[in-house]
């Protein structure tokens, strides 16, 4: 084909091609708040695993991007579009994954899974998850030990212990002094849960992945759960990897081989007849 002919079609085709993995599987997510600083500047971008929840449970430690809850107040006011332009430009942006999120996209680290015990504070001012005491080195700058509970507000370190019920989570940001998370606005449903940020895309220079902090290995299981179940060994955590490499392979393949069927196609003709031999 002409190159006027095929570069549309190949617009055509990796737009939905973005598209499907941006609903289905991958999506870049903008961060708007310092709520999870230092691990997550605003500016930052990650990419959000959307198929790993649909094989099992969130687990503790890991950073999630959910949906709040409806009596969850936002972090941020999303700025209000105007003109026609604008709203074209947010419609094609949050189709391919790279606009601003919803006033009502969080993103926060798991604490509590269903039937972990939850509470602050130890003696050392420190959470504790199923009597077990968390050293968080992601945590820089704590919230005032001293202040009372305020349900309104996530400005004290202290709350009561909570039991994280079925289907829900406890989830808090890594800057606790500005995060409003579960300690004053609830639990999450876990089917509020959108997926797993797994690596910070952009900028750059930040480059790295989301993995699990080692301060999470030895929480107990929760009393009201049991032993554990004997399940086979699971794979070394690898976040949304797992995802991305085999998207990555294919496209390679196919770009390959269309480079040199175009170039086969497009090799001038030398006039030369093939004689066939009796």
């Amino acid at each position: 084909m002409p190159l006027w002919q095929e570069l549309p079609l190949l617009l055509i085709v990796a737009f939905c091609l973005a598209v499907l993995i941006r609903t289905f599987l991958l999506q870049a997510f903008f961060i708007p708040s310092g709520s999870m600083e230092d691990t997550l500047l605003v500016g930052d971008r990650v990419l959000v695993n959307k198929i790993v929840y649909d094989v099992r449970d969130p687990e503790r430690g890991e950073v999630v991007v959910f949906r709040g809850p409806p009596n969850w107040t936002p972090e941020f006011q999303d700025e209000p579009q105007v003109g026609f332009m604008a709203k074209l430009g947010r419609t094609v942006g949050d189709l391919v994954g790279v606009s601003r999120p919803g006033e009502k996209d969080f993103i926060k680290r798991v604490i509590g899974v269903p039937g972990d015990k939850v509470k602050c504070c130890d003696e050392q001012g420190r959470v504790q998850v199923n009597g077990k005491s968390m050293d968080e080195p992601y945590v820089l700058e704590n919230s005032d030990p001293d202040l009372p509970p305020n349900p309104r507000e996530c400005r004290s370190r202290q709350f009561d212990e909570i039991t994280v019920a079925p289907g829900n989570l406890f989830v808090m940001g890594d800057h606790r002094l500005v995060s409003q998370d579960s300690r004053c606005q609830g639990q999450v449903p876990i089917d509020n849960v959108i997926g797993r940020a797994f690596v910070i895309v952009w900028p750059y220079d930040r480059w790295a992945g989301l993995g699990v902090p080692s301060n999470f290995d030895d929480v107990p299981r929760a009393a009201a759960l049991g032993p554990p179940a004997e399940s086979p060994a699971r794979l070394p955590d690898q976040g949304g990897f797992a995802v991305v490499l085999p998207l990555l392979l294919p496209l390679a393949l196919f770009n390959r081989g269309s480079l040199a069927f175009s170039a086969r196609s497009r090799r001038p003709y030398s006039g030369r007849r093939r004689r066939l031999r009796p």
